[in-house]
């Protein structure tokens, strides 16, 4: 079944914000590390950015991360609200 179909889990109205905000920043350290292990990795050469270029491509990733998120992502979010629903009932 396609997650983007599924309606989405039931929450208590006071915690529905937070727990959807703890699932979507799970998401983004999810995505960060996958897109570390796809090759997002320092350039070489020289017009590479040099040796910050290294110190500051896991902010690159996480922002790609977010961003991803943000555009939908791949349902991890709505996946661990739903199991989280579950649990508490």
């Amino acid at each position: 079944m396609d997650p983007a179909t599924l309606p989405h889990a039931p929450l208590p109205p006071a915690q529905a914000p937070s727990i959807r905000a703890r699932a979507a920043e799970l998401e983004t350290a999810f995505l960060a590390e996958m897109l570390r292990h796809a090759g997002m990795s320092p350039q070489k050469g020289a017009f590479s950015g040099g040796i910050g270029e290294e110190q500051f491509a896991s902010f690159l990733r996480e922002g790609q991360a977010a961003a991803m998120v943000r555009a939908g992502g791949i349902g991890l979010a709505e996946r661990l609200i739903r199991s989280w629903a579950e649990e508490g009932k």
